[in-house]
């Protein structure tokens, strides 16, 4: 019982067995010697940063871990603390490709399914978030630039009609074609492809621009619409499409100077939202279920179905009211599909044209199985909701307030219907530059719209001039500004060809009326959750200010700057470019986590004029693969 009897094979020269003391000698001077190298040579320092790689892979599935990395990189003290360690947070797996933490269909498919509850936001909470970087799928490439792309037509498609491929925006060419391997789900082709959506063609997916209820085109569509809606005037700017399948409708419009802001809920169909941004057309992820949407009142000009299936009229008209509000006095309704003039629907399109009656909306035309109704300037209809058992909202209920609030059963007060009727506002392009009525319901409103919109045309000339930013180059068309204000950043580009989700964060001052307002478009939201858009959906995103969007009112942190860089790797295209700007020490802090997620930095002073003692992050996020397996 002294000794460990070893097989054969493992005892040493002559025979001689060894003992449980040479096995503790050899383990220790073994420790000695690994220390030594470890301590004393460069093999230290390549092991210790193979381990903080190991650490950031291993975040993924323990919280422990998850915490330990987002001290190395976010630490209470200063970030020179962190100087010299080299962090880099690891790829998700090849399943994750798509991940939408938020529209997560194995969360939420466990959760109640009245009133589509299970379709909307439901976020884990940040514990459980992987600390990962999405990766791209298997082939993908830079999508097809904008408009340069006209000319990367291949032979296969030199049979189609250039009209049924291209139109024109002004002087840009709108290519409807992108590449399959990016987004390879052909399940739409296949279902839809005798309407016009889209067909695989090569290595293409190209998009002809019909719809269910438009098969032979969206264009000739818009033409009949127009015969009834002013929408080449510069009256009809902001518009709103429900259920959009590939956003065909908006994709058109935008040649109308009509800047529309697509939404349909990820579903069967997959990734309806991902093709429409990948044409470079605006859309988001969203579900009219149980709360509002993320839009202040009295927003669009415009707001189209075109078979989007919503029952306008069940739970008490509760989804019409939310119509209701977020239609601006004087603005268009369309309604295309069930159930207007639907088989074995009358009920319901009378429930429809009832309650539309009594909201005193004008009925203007009935062609086929599109409705067109006209929303009234006023409040001159009040007497009429009690027609279709209607009450107005009490004054505590503020129609602007849209992120996390449920849905109401009452109709919103227009308190400022004169202001904010199409007819009363500017028409387009002149709307952008005038301050808006809502504007003076802020203290020196006007001044302060003033600054910021010629502060912003500043900042954007230093961004191209002095920073290299490619602004106004097929590189950049899907833009976002995370900390959006009055809508400056936006509004200094608008002659770029680029649209520019501007988004409102759910804790600042409500100023996303302001924006639309002025003919832009936007979401609230809270940066402490991801965004509702699908992996690599925008080609810039800006944003002012970073470190406010993950603080409270007291200035402590409510979540990471690591998990907000990691949201906005999720969302920007490889080879995609960030500009950050905010105080030097939290620039040095994001430039930290910046190298961490693999991108390139370079970090710039402001402009001249700048009084604000800031700096600029101009980072490029890039293209990387996950390695390639064995089979």
């Amino acid at each position: 019982m002294g000794h460990v009897n070893l097989p054969p094979g493992r005892r040493g020269p002559g025979g001689r067995q060894w003992t449980v003391l040479d096995l503790v000698s050899a383990a220790f001077f073994a420790a000695v010697l690994v220390f030594f190298v470890l301590v004393f040579t460069s093999l230290g320092d390549s092991l210790a940063a193979s381990g903080r790689r190991a650490l950031a892979r291993s975040s993924t599935d323990d919280p422990r871990q998850r915490q330990r990395i987002l001290a190395l990189l976010d630490p209470p003290s200063s970030p020179a603390s962190a100087a010299g360690r080299t962090v880099v947070i690891d790829a998700c797996s090849a399943e994750e490709v798509d991940n939408m933490p938020c529209e997560d269909p194995r969360r939420n498919s466990q959760l109640s399914r009245e009133m589509n509850f299970y379709r909307e936001r439901h976020c884990p909470p940040p514990e459980e978030m992987p600390l990962c970087l999405v990766p791209p799928p298997k082939g993908y490439r830079i999508p097809v630039s904008w408009p340069e792309s006209l000319h990367k037509v291949p032979s296969a498609l030199r049979f189609c009609s250039l009209q049924s491929v291209a139109f024109h925006v002004g002087h840009a060419v709108v290519l409807d074609l992108i590449w399959h391997d990016n987004m390879p789900y052909d399940k739409i082709a296949e279902r839809k492809g005798h309407q016009g959506w889209m067909k695989e063609e090569g290595p293409y997916f190209i998009f002809p621009g019909g719809g269910t209820m438009f098969p032979d085109g969206a264009q000739q569509y818009i033409a009949k619409l127009g015969q009834f809606i002013p929408i080449n005037k510069g009256l009809v700017r902001t518009a709103l499409d429900m259920g959009c399948g590939v956003a065909s409708f908006g994709g058109f419009l935008l040649k109308e100077n009509v800047m529309t802001i697509s939404f349909a809920p990820r579903d069967s169909h997959k990734s309806q939202i991902q093709f429409a941004l990948e044409r470079g057309v605006p859309a988001f992820v969203a579900m009219l279920g149980t709360r509002r949407l993320p839009f202040p009142a009295y927003s669009f000009d415009l707001v189209h179905c075109s078979r989007c299936l919503i029952p306008f009229t069940a739970h008490n008209g509760t989804y019409l009211i939310e119509v209701d509000r977020l239609l601006r006095p004087e603005g268009y309704l369309v309604i295309s599909g069930p159930p207007v003039q639907w088989a074995k629907q009358d009920k319901e399109w009378a429930d429809l044209q009832a309650m539309a009656h009594a909201l005193c909306y004008e009925l203007i035309a009935v062609d086929g199985n599109t409705a067109i109704w006209k929303k009234p300037s006023g409040a001159s209809c009040l007497p009429n909701l009690g027609n279709f058992r209607l009450d107005q909202c009490s004054d505590n209920d503020d129609p602007n307030e849209a992120w996390y609030v449920k849905l109401k059963k009452c109709v919103s007060k227009v308190p400022l219907s004169s202001e904010t009727s199409i007819g009363a506002i500017p028409k387009w392009p002149k709307r952008l530059s005038k301050p808006p009525a809502r504007v003076s319901l802020m203290k020196n409103g006007i001044d302060v719209f003033d600054a910021d919109t010629r502060r912003w045309a500043r900042r954007v000339a230093y961004y191209k001039k002095s920073l290299g930013v490619k602004l106004g180059s097929p590189q950049i068309r899907n833009v976002m500004d995370m900390n959006a204000f009055f809508g400056g950043f936006a509004a200094s580009l608008s002659s770029e060809p680029v649209w520019v989700m501007n988004v409102v964060p759910a804790r600042k001052p409500l100023t996303l009326g302001i924006i639309y307002d002025r003919g832009l478009v936007g979401v609230y939201h809270d940066w402490c959750e991801a965004f509702s858009t699908y992996p690599r959906t925008y080609d810039l995103i800006h944003v002012a200010g970073i470190n406010s969007l993950i603080r409270d009112t007291s200035g402590k942190n409510r979540c990471s700057l690591v998990d907000l860089m990691v949201e906005m790797d999720r969302m920007l295209r490889p080879e995609g470019t960030a500009v950050v700007r905010d105080s030097p020490e939290v620039i040095d802090k994001a430039a930290h986590i910046a190298r961490a997620i693999r991108w390139t930095v370079h970090v710039h002073e402001s402009e001249p004029e700048s009084r604000g003692g800031e700096k600029i992050l101009v980072a490029t996020k890039t293209f990387w693969t996950l390695p390639a397996t064995s089979s």
